[in-house]
C-alpha cells in the first residue's frame, strides 16, 4: 500500500470531521501507516512530529510500549461488560484513583465515551439535582468565545459562533459572560465583576456556571489568570449555583498542574475530564462529582428523581486499562517535574516569536503554546496555509483562524521542541 491509494480508497467511502471535503480535491491527504513517540509515520516512510497531540489527547507518545501492553494484557481477560448493575475491577481502581488525586470533595464518578458526552451529563445531572431539590434553574452561563463539545447541549454552552450558529434554533438556553481579556489578576477580577452583575440580574434562574479553567482551546487558546476561577467559584457558592468545570483539554498536566483547577485552590461541583484520560489511546471520559450531588439522586426507586442517563461503552474494560496505565506512568516518572524542564524550553523557544512583524501576540499556559497572527480576511485561509507549509517540514500544525497553537506529548525532547519551532517561523516567513 501507498498514500495515493490509501487516499483515493478513502475520498470514496469517508467523510470527515471539521473539514469542507471539496478541499481534498487539491489537498491531499495524509495517510499514517503507524506511530512512535512524538512521530507520525506515512506509507512512505517520511515522519511528521505530531506538535498538537493528535487532537490534544496523546500524551506519552504514539503506541507507548507500557501503555501498549497494559491494554494487550486486559484482552485476555475482559474486553468490556454492561456497567448497569455489573462492574470490573479495572473501572473501581481507576475511580478510586481519580477520586484520590482530584480535588478534596469529589467522590463520584459517572462515565461517558467522550468529552461532548461528559459535558452533556455534567449539565443533565445539575439541571435534575437542583429539580430534585425543588428548584427549577434551566438556564446555563459559559464564557465569550468558549468551547465544550459539538453534541446539542455541548454546543448549547460553547460561544464559538463557527461551530454554533447553524443549530442555534436546536440548542438549549444559555448565556455568556465576559471572560477575562488576557492573563492578567486584574483582567479576571474584572470579568468576576460582570459575572456577579448577572447573578444579581438572573441567578435564580441559572443552573450552573461551565468553564474551561485557565484556558479556552477552540475559541482561540485564550488563557486567563486562576483568580478568575476562586472568585467565580465564590460567586456560585453564594447564590446556590453548580460550578463545571471542563477540564477536557487542560487536565492531567497541561497547564502545569494534574488539574487547572488546584492553580485556584478550589473544588467544583463538577469536573469533566477525557482527552488524556486514556493518554489518547481509547474513547472515554468521566464526570467527577459530590456526595451533595450524588445525594440528591439517591432514594427508593423513582424513575422521576433517578438519573437515568447511559452509554453502551460506558466503563469500557480496555479504556479503564488505558486509563490506569497512563495513571501508572504520572505515578513512576514524575511527569509534572519533568514537564516544568518542557514548558521553560516552550517559553524560550516562543521569545523569537515576539518581535515578528506579523505576530500579535505570544502566550502561554504549562505545556500550551499559542501564537497569535495579524487579523486576516477568512478567505485567505492563512490557517490552512501555516498548516501546509509546516507539514512541508515534517510538523503537524492546526492553527485556529489566526492562532497557531502547539500542544505536543509530554516526552517530546529539547531538540524535536526546537523543529517545531523551526518550521513555525518558517511558515510565517512564507505566508
Amino acid at each position: 500500500m501507498n498514500n495515493l491509494e490509501i487516499s483515493a480508497r478513502d475520498l470514496n467511502v469517508l467523510w470527515h470531521p471539521c473539514t469542507q471535503m471539496k478541499d481534498h480535491e487539491t489537498i491531499p491527504l495524509v495517510p499514517i501507516a503507524k506511530g512512535d513517540g512524538v512521530y507520525l509515520e506515512d506509507f512512505e516512510g517520511n515522519r511528521i512530529i505530531d506538535a498538537i497531540s493528535s487532537w490534544w489527547v496523546n500524551l506519552f507518545g504514539h503506541c507507548n510500549p507500557y501503555i501498549n501492553r497494559k491494554i494487550k494484557e486486559q484482552l485476555e481477560s475482559l474486553e468490556h461488560v454492561i456497567l448497569a448493575g455489573f462492574t470490573h475491577e479495572g473501572i473501581v481502581r481507576l475511580s478510586e484513583r481519580l477520586v484520590a488525586l482530584s480535588p478534596e470533595g469529589l467522590t463520584r464518578c459517572f462515565y461517558a465515551d467522550n468529552g461532548s458526552s461528559a459535558i452533556e451529563v455534567a449539565l443533565k445531572m445539575s439541571y435534575h439535582s437542583h429539580k430534585n431539590r425543588g428548584e427549577e434553574r434551566g438556564l446555563f452561563v459559559s464564557l465569550t468565545d468558549s468551547y465544550h463539545g459539538e453534541t446539542l447541549g455541548a454546543l448549547s454552552v460553547g460561544d464559538v459562533a463557527l461551530y454554533k450558529e447553524t443549530y442555534e434554533p436546536l440548542l438549549i438556553r444559555s448565556i455568556q459572560t465576559l471572560s477575562p481579556r488576557d492573563q492578567s489578576i486584574e483582567a479576571a477580577l474584572e470579568a468576576a465583576k460582570s459575572f456577579e452583575i448577572l447573578l444579581q440580574e438572573r441567578g435564580k434562574e441559572i443552573a450552573a456556571l461551565i468553564v474551561e479553567p485557565l484556558v479556552q482551546g477552540a475559541g482561540g487558546m485564550k488563557m486567563y489568570h486562576p483568580a478568575f476561577l476562586s472568585e467565580t467559584k465564590r460567586l456560585c457558592e453564594e447564590y446556590g449555583i453548580h460550578f463545571i468545570a471542563d477540564e477536557i483539554l487542560v487536565g492531567f498536566g497541561r497547564t502545569g498542574s494534574m488539574f487547572a483547577c488546584e492553580q485556584a485552590q478550589i473544588t467544583p461541583d463538577f469536573l469533566v475530564l477525557s482527552k488524556g484520560l486514556t493518554g489518547g489511546y481509547l474513547p472515554l471520559s468521566v464526570v467527577l462529582t459530590t456526595e451533595s450531588v450524588y445525594g440528591s439522586f439517591y432514594c427508593d426507586y423513582n424513575p422521576v428523581r433517578s438519573f437515568l442517563h447511559s452509554h453502551s461503552y460506558t466503563g469500557n474494560a480496555l479504556a479503564c486499562a488505558a486509563a490506569n496505565a497512563t495513571l501508572d506512568i504520572f505515578e513512576s516518572e514524575n511527569v509534572i517535574e519533568n514537564n516544568r524542564k518542557t514548558i521553560a524550553a516552550m517559553a524560550e523557544e516562543l521569545k523569537r516569536f515576539k518581535s515578528l512583524p506579523k505576530v500579535k501576540e505570544v502566550r502561554q499556559c504549562g505545556m500550551i503554546a499559542a501564537i497569535e497572527v495579524e487579523e486576516f480576511e477568512p478567505h485567505e485561509r492563512i490557517g490552512l496555509k501555516i498548516h501546509r507549509l509546516c507539514m512541508e517540514q515534517g510538523v503537524l500544525i492546526r492553527p485556529l483562524g489566526s492562532v497557531i497553537y502547539v500542544m505536543t506529548p509530554y516526552v517530546i525532547t529539547p531538540d524535536e521542541l526546537k523543529s517545531v519551532f523551526d518550521a513555525i517561523e518558517s511558515a510565517l516567513g512564507n505566508i
